[in-house]
């Protein structure tokens, strides 16, 4: 019972995964509001029922990832000797380095459209809040301070103010190192020696 559920998962997967590749090749041959999720669902060879099935909006399409939850896993993962900007610098590292450079081509299409068209920026705005919550939350419960603490609160948005601004660098550079840039920049948040 155990391969035929792990046989259908990895199905999924690679069906959720072709329909998203086809929808960022299409968003960016045609434009995002040029492209209907009909023509997704065609370029995907699954029914448009389908694609709704596995992203229940278009923004979806382009917003969903699977790095949240990974990242959430690796700094909870990390030795608890680490500071958070140790923990975090440590946990993002441990996650781009997992991506192949198809993943990261992947998310650089991403980024751009997110930073292109409006409506996609006030979705990835919502996501965007949502997992600094999460961060905040994990990297409190860390430190066994509550999350409102202000020197958490503090950190996080500082990190995730690093985090957007690489982001912004690597759409218009995508030959930048991520994983480097990203490190080096949150270096600046360690205490000065």
């Amino acid at each position: 019972m155990a391969p035929k559920q792990g046989l259908r998962e990895l199905k999924k997967a690679r069906t959720r995964a072709a329909i998203q590749r086809e929808a960022l090749r299409l968003f960016r041959e045609r434009g995002y509001e040029a492209t209907t999720v009909e023509q997704v669902a065609q370029a995907a060879e699954v029914a448009h029922t389908t694609v709704f099935r596995y992203f229940p909006t278009k923004e979806d399409l382009v917003i969903s990832d699977d790095a949240d939850p990974l990242f959430y896993a690796a700094i909870r993962a990390q030795p608890p000797e680490l500071s958070p900007v140790q923990a975090l610098r440590a946990a993002m590292r441990e996650v781009l380095d997992g991506f192949s450079a198809e993943d990261l081509a992947a998310g650089h299409d991403r980024t751009v459209l997110i930073l292109s068209v409006p409506a996609l920026r006030g979705v990835a705005f919502g996501s965007f809040v949502d997992t600094m919550r999460t961060v905040t939350a994990i990297l409190a419960e860390r430190t066994g301070r509550p999350a409102d603490d202000a020197a958490v609160r503090t950190l996080t948005g500082a990190a995730f103010g690093i985090m957007l601004d690489v982001m912004l660098r690597w759409s218009d550079d995508p030959s930048l190192n991520l994983a480097q840039i990203l490190d080096d920049a949150l270096t600046t948040l360690e205490p000065a020696p």
